[in-house]
């Protein structure tokens, strides 16, 4: 006897967001986030990036992509940027958010409570305050989503120095159960957890703040069994799989990008 869905079979083929799909991008202007919204346009979604002042001026996206200013650390600007959004489409299908940093490298021994709240801040918070904004957006869209993006340091911390950053990736996953726990069923929430990808924030950081300390990718890869770092655009297709339909029964789940280096 077929299944309900067999004549669909096609369809479920389909794994790109369909064209016109309204996401909102925040973090649009980094390396990941750069690589998301060219790859989304090209796929004719509808994008609005949110990302810092000075970000959007280094890295404007490109034109019919619309941009608006957020320091997502400050509710009164993620409540602004997303009452623009609203106000742009009415609703949005789906929020990429690729916020996210870290400080220069310090154990725990030695690290201020401001270095701590900041990051932590900036990660977590960041996910908390973009994530309640846009829900009322999200249930007045089409089939929406929400991906969150946490990290192999929230499941793996095999250097020193990133307990902060470590414990805000761990929470962002735990972040995601809760909310798919309670939007279900009208709203679906994912993350996507990469390694190490070779990026300006692997080099040193973006938007925040510059860092001393780098990561040598070539040294990294080494210990990654495809033996190389990842990159922007092999975190891209899984965005879309997450935010489109073939991803239509998964919830709360975290998808780990990272060459094999945890499973």
């Amino acid at each position: 006897m077929n299944s309900p869905a067999a004549g669909n079979h096609a369809g479920l083929l389909l794994l790109l967001p369909p064209a016109g799909t309204r996401v909102v991008v925040a973090g649009g202007c980094g390396g990941i986030g750069r690589a998301f919204v060219a790859a989304a346009q090209a796929a004719q979604l509808e994008l609005v990036v949110l990302d810092l002042e000075r970000s959007i001026a280094a890295a404007p996206p490109p034109p019919g992509v619309l941009a608006i200013a957020c320091d997502a650390l400050h509710e009164d600007q993620v409540q602004r940027a997303l009452g623009e959004v609203g106000a742009h489409w009415g609703a949005c299908d789906a929020l990429v958010n690729l916020v996210g940093y870290t400080h220069e490298r310090t154990p725990v021994e030695r690290l201020p409570s401001a270095q701590w709240d900041d990051i932590v801040d900036g990660t977590l918070r960041s996910a908390f305050l973009l994530s309640r904004e846009v829900i009322p957006l999200l249930k007045a869209g089409r089939a929406p989503s929400m991906v969150h993006t946490s990290s192999t340091f929230g499941v793996r911390v095999s250097m020193p120095g990133y307990a902060p950053y470590a414990a805000a990736k761990a929470g962002v996953i735990n972040l995601v159960r809760a909310l798919a726990t309670e939007l279900a069923p009208a709203v679906r929430v994912n993350a996507v957890a990469p390694g190490v990808v070779d990026t300006a924030f692997l080099q040193g950081g973006t938007g925040q703040q510059e860092k001393l300390e780098r990561i040598d990718p070539a040294q990294f890869a080494a210990s990654v069994p495809l033996r190389r770092v990842g990159q922007p655009s092999d975190i891209v297709g899984p965005l879309l799989f997450l935010i489109g339909p073939g991803s239509a029964y998964m919830t709360g789940q975290t998808l780990h990008i990272n060459g094999g280096i945890w499973s």
